[in-house]
């Protein structure tokens, strides 16, 4: 019998499951298929600057926290298992590809003026000098406008995930994959058991997290999460010599330059139900996007390829907190694109409500079954 049973053991579920575990709960995490295999393998690792203010909206603390929360954390997951999660404050650039996208720039970089975070206006010498590559593009029309903010960061999920698998283990989590629940066994008002291809497992407590996937387990469970997943695919470079030096946001899309050289291109928002594909259409646009904003790319080799699943919840939300009817099952469901990014303050939150503690951000914005 485990204290408590995390179901999904993406990047939310297992920062939960390590958070339980330091404060010293028997904790295991059941995963459909590989931990950390779906959509926290599959995004582009960027963590946004922010401060925890209590003045701001409790996604906005969410984010705050989370961002100041990572920096820490990205020590102690090296002191801990010897895994650098490639956590590095590399910078962003905020573009506008046209004039008619100044007005959504603004709304973009709106939050970080309002936190007071650093955010200064491109100008050709600024942006020559910060991306190299994108040299010249605010002369020639490649960009409109542009920000620069310095203290976004970014992190290797892979790598990530790996470092939080390998915590959980030292700590003693049990980690279960390939283990799709079959069915909850619920008994009056608390859940005893779930049933999976792989055995039954009880708990004193559970939670639900298991992005895209959410919905269809919370049916089974009598409560409605309206999630679903939206497609986002991306393409790796390698210009076997560094072109992006961070972060580059053009329009909908973006780079991330990685710190061996690599570049990745993202992301498409396609809602097509439970397809991981790639297609040969969108590989193509966002090949044209980087070589057409850095000709330098050009001549990279396409690495790899692949598509992720992000957890898109109806109202932009995600699902933290209690199944009303439940009194010993939680949800921790619905970041979207932000999952990774939000998992630290996510999984301290989740924890203190888990624990009956009073929570660091106000909870009742995200509850289930609203």
């Amino acid at each position: 019998m485990h204290d408590v049973l995390l179901v999904g053991g993406g990047a939310v579920g297992l920062s939960i499951a390590l958070e339980l575990a330091r404060r010293g709960k028997r904790v295991h995490v059941v995963e459909r298929g590989v931990l950390g295999g779906e959509s926290s393998w599959a995004g582009a690792g960027i963590v946004p600057p922010g401060r925890f203010d209590k003045q701001d909206s409790p996604l906005v603390q969410l984010g705050g926290l989370s961002a100041e929360m990572h920096v820490e954390l990205a020590e102690r997951l090296r002191r801990d298992t010897g895994i650098d999660n490639g956590y590095r404050v590399t910078g962003a650039l905020y573009l506008a590809p046209n004039k008619e996208h100044r007005a959504h720039l603004e709304e973009e970089v709106a939050p970080f003026r309002a936190q007071n975070q650093i955010c200064r206006t491109l100008d050709g010498a600024a942006l020559n000098n910060i991306e190299p590559a994108l040299a010249g593009a605010l002369d020639d029309g490649r960009v409109a406008a542009g920000y620069h903010i310095p203290q976004e960061a970014q992190l290797r999920n892979p790598r990530h995930v790996r470092a939080l698998v390998a915590a959980c283990a030292k700590l003693g989590v049990t980690l279960t994959e390939n283990a799709p629940v079959e069915e909850w066994i619920v008994a009056g008002d608390r859940v005893r058991e779930v049933r999976t291809v792989q055995g039954s497992f009880a708990a004193e407590q559970f939670c639900l997290s298991t992005g895209a996937w959410s919905r269809q387990l919370g049916e089974q469970l009598g409560v409605r999460l309206a999630v679903k997943p939206i497609r986002g695919q991306i393409a790796l470079l390698n210009p076997q010599s560094a072109v992006i030096r961070g972060i580059v946001y053009y329009g909908p899309r973006y780079f991330v330059g990685r710190d061996d050289g690599r570049v990745l291109v993202g992301s498409t928002l396609e809602d097509v139900g439970f397809d991981r594909r790639t297609t040969a259409s969108v590989i193509r646009e966002l090949l044209d996007f980087a070589v057409g904003l850095a000709p330098q790319l050009a001549s990279a080799d396409v690495e790899k390829t692949w598509a992720g699943l992000r957890p898109h919840s109806a109202d932009g939300l995600p699902y933290l907190g209690r199944v009303p009817h439940l009194t010993n099952t939680f949800v921790a469901a619905g970041h979207y694109r932000w999952g990774l990014a939000l998992s630290p303050a996510t999984a301290l939150t989740m924890t203190q409500l888990m624990l009956g503690e009073p929570t660091a951000v106000d909870m009742s914005v995200f509850r289930v079954g609203r």
